[in-house]
């Protein structure tokens, strides 16, 4: 009788944040639907690009699919004049592993001037790249480049951080690729969530660096 009573309290729980999870899910995706663009010629112009980084390559060495196409989506934006500079935001937290510099190396590479690049070496999170945007950046009004999934949390993040933002949607990755990172983004609304409502701040800050 104990074990029955167990198994429905779990059960109850696992409902409970189920019903959190996707309800969290929907919110984040309706609330931005409006700000967020697919196509170069139809997103209004802004200064700045924020171009939110990744990994450039797998565990096993092949190419980051989410990495290549948000770095298609930055240059289409930049050459089309939707935006004058690019904000490369990314983790360089370890030795060896700096996702900035990777991007802004494509970004030249693909005849952007490194002078219309800059670099945030500390965008550990989401939360923290959009914050670093607004408050050493001093940028309030941005383009954010990444995919559907995450420009809609991050857009989520700048509403209620007193931004004024778009974003430009990059390729998505196929489902069967891309289940896993789908599946943690859910969770990962739901720890937004928390962190908006404890006032969870940037892990670094540091002296003002102004665009432009």
């Amino acid at each position: 009788m104990k074990k029955k009573k167990i198994l429905r309290v779990l059960l109850l729980l696992v409902i409970l944040v189920a019903g959190l999870v996707f309800a969290t899910d929907a919110w984040v995706s309706r609330s931005t639907r409006s700000q967020v663009y697919n196509d170069v010629a139809a997103i209004p112009h802004n200064k700045v690009g924020l171009l939110l980084g990744t990994a450039k390559t797998l565990k096993d060495g092949s190419v980051n699919l989410y990495y290549q196409y948000r770095i298609n989506a930055a240059i289409a934006l930049y050459k089309a004049g939707k935006v004058d500079f690019l904000l490369v935001s990314g983790d360089n937290g370890r030795v060896a592993y700096d996702e900035t510099s990777a991007m802004q190396a494509d970004l030249i590479a693909a005849g952007i001037p490194k002078e219309k690049i800059f670099m945030d070496y500390a965008g550990f999170r989401t939360l923290d790249s959009i914050l670093r945007c607004k408050e050493v950046f001093g940028e309030s009004r941005i383009t954010v480049i990444s995919q559907l999934f995450h420009n809609q949390r991050s857009l989520f993040i700048a509403n209620h951080k007193g931004l004024t933002a778009v974003a430009f949607n990059a390729a998505d990755v196929q489902i069967s690729s891309g289940f896993r990172t789908q599946l943690r983004e859910k969770f990962a609304r739901v720890k937004m969530l928390l962190d908006l409502a404890f006032g969870k701040e940037a892990k670094f800050y540091g002296d003002k660096i102004p665009i432009g």
